[in-house]
């Protein structure tokens, strides 16, 4: 399937939701940006983001894709950062919120915004590679 985002950058999908499973990956990185409002919205997605948190499977989470963890309801008790905008839904999941660059829970990388993807991806990579 092809698609646009916000600013037309076209890419292409080659699965559906319902085609993925999380026995097939090893880490998930879920998007920031406006994305997230969209997936958490779709079974097959929070579906896929509780099989990764109960494996205990590399996370990752930038900018707004908390909601997708929280509509996953997989934050309880954990230490996370995030948009500054989305503070109050984490914490009101039941998360721990850092004003950081990144935070590293466990298997749960999560970072605040693109200038902090440097940061973020090493941190990420570390998790991924220590599975």
């Amino acid at each position: 399937m092809q698609t646009r985002n916000t600013y037309g950058v076209p890419a292409t999908s080659h699965y559906s939701y319902s085609e993925v499973k999380g026995e097939d990956y090893d880490a998930i990185l879920v998007p920031g940006g406006w994305a997230p409002d969209k997936i958490r919205r779709f079974p097959e997605v929070l579906s896929l983001i509780k099989h990764m948190e109960e494996n205990k499977k590399p996370i990752g989470q930038i900018c707004h894709a908390g909601w997708v963890l929280i509509s996953a309801k997989v934050l309880e008790g954990k230490k996370v950062t995030s948009t500054p905008g989305i503070k109050d839904d984490m914490e009101n999941a039941g998360a721990n919120w850092y004003d950081e660059p990144v935070i590293v829970d466990g298997h749960l990388v999560s970072s605040r915004r693109p200038p902090d993807l440097p940061d973020y991806l090493r941190e990420l990579i570390k998790v991924i590679e220590s599975q």
